[in-house]
């Protein structure tokens, strides 16, 4: 982390807390010294810093990990300063080669818009909508036009882009690189010459990206914006990054038990660092309860209080507290209040459904084998009771079925 280069002690409290809270979870803040200058300007004039968050939409839906940025916007909103949540409608069209080590396929423009007509309204549930600036970066990217972009081109070095250790490392291998690639941190940070920032926001796999913006900005004249860059958020399995294609996610628009459930899923030690990364409680509120569980207080209260605060923001309190009950009565072997509904015909003559057939019919499991398995381990019940024999068959009527602690569905036999 660098070190501001004049002693904080002779900025206000309020410098104090801003900086606090730019620190808190992030990887880097470069340069940290230039950041308190900012502050303290900020503080003197009255004027709000502008922070940058920019979003590609390569897909249609956000999860939990991507809110880690957002989380630090909200923060640094609620300290005055205004944010810009910048979609990346034109830079989509180019493809982030981040992390990459092959050519990304970029989007078309149904594509992209699609995509953004849902990306802010799930960001919405995080920022304050009335006092964030919604940007696009087609808005200055498509009149730069032909001439514009090779005047653009001219103030970044082939040699400073090949730094870049994707391009580095497909160069060394290689692997093909194409000339449209070198264009996206061109055009990102092009961006922040655009929108003036004082402060970008990104993940850690951003930090080039970020970089290219302050060159920009100095090559234009401007004060170079300070980046703050935080960790990727590691998944339900508590090791990789969360991410759909590892299904160890949790979508923003899933349902309130999903999410609820999902949270108490993961396990004690993650728990602190999503604590850190995704709650809005202080650190002091933080380092209590952590405190009190050291000295023997069930994690599993810190951990449901997590869970709550967490479904809360992106559905309701209400919600949250339905999704505790719910998972008090699954855990109790209890029947959820809300479960789906599905019918299913009976064999010619009535004669009856077998129970593995009902499972893979409703989509309990993926296979009458697998459900065969479940009953051999005592994880099928209908109406509450456990089945044991793989034999059974169901007549005319309702069931609940249960595999598991999670799923259940009402099946009617007709």
């Amino acid at each position: 982390m660098n070190q501001a280069s004049e002693p904080l002690s002779s900025v206000s409290d309020a410098v104090k807390e801003a900086l606090a809270v730019s620190l808190r979870g992030c990887d880097e803040l470069i340069p940290q010294d230039e950041w308190v200058k900012k502050l303290v300007r900020s503080e003197a004039t009255g004027k709000p810093l502008r922070i940058k968050l920019g979003l590609d939409p390569t897909a249609p839906d956000i999860h939990v990990g991507h809110t880690v940025v957002l989380n630090k916007m909200r923060q640094l909103q609620d300290l005055g300063h205004t944010v810009i949540f910048l979609i990346g409608d034109f830079t989509s069209m180019i493809g982030d080669p981040s992390g990459r080590n092959t050519t990304r396929p970029p989007l078309t423009a149904e594509q992209i818009k699609v995509n953004a007509e849902t990306y802010y309204k799930q960001a919405s549930l995080v920022l304050d909508p009335a006092r964030t600036e919604i940007r696009y970066n087609s808005e200055w990217s498509d009149p730069l036009g032909a001439r514009g972009m090779i005047a653009l081109a001219s103030r970044y070095t082939v040699a400073r882009m090949m730094e870049r250790n994707d391009f580095h490392d497909r160069f060394k291998a290689g692997q093909s690189i194409s000339v449209h690639e070198f264009l996206y941190p061109l055009m990102q940070g092009y961006d922040s010459v655009a929108l003036h920032s004082d402060l970008e926001l990104g993940g850690t796999d951003q930090k080039f990206n970020l970089l290219v913006g302050r060159q920009l900005q100095a090559e234009y004249g401007q004060e170079p914006q300070c980046i703050l860059t935080m960790p990727l958020l590691e998944g339900l399995d508590g090791v990789e990054k969360m991410s759909k294609s590892k299904n160890n996610y949790i979508g923003i628009s899933e349902a309130p038990n999903t999410m609820f459930a999902k949270v108490l899923s993961i396990s004690d030690a993650l728990m602190w660092r999503w604590y850190t990364l995704l709650s809005f409680k202080s650190e002091a509120f933080i380092a209590t309860l952590k405190a009190e569980v050291n000295a023997g207080r069930n994690p599993k209260e810190a951990k449901v209080a997590l869970a709550k605060e967490i479904t809360a923001r992106f559905h309701s309190a209400a919600d949250a507290d339905a999704a505790e009950q719910d998972f008090i009565n699954r855990s109790k072997g209890g029947i959820p209040e809300t479960i789906e509904e599905i019918s299913l015909p009976l064999d010619t003559g009535g004669s009856g459904l077998g129970i593995a057939a009902i499972l893979k019919q409703t989509g309990l499991v993926a296979s009458t084998g697998e459900g065969n398995r479940l009953i051999d381990g005592g994880g099928v019940r209908v109406d509450s009771s456990v089945v044991s024999d793989k034999g059974l068959k169901l007549g005319a009527g309702t069931y609940v079925m249960q595999v598991g602690k999670r799923k259940f569905m009402r099946v009617t036999l007709a």
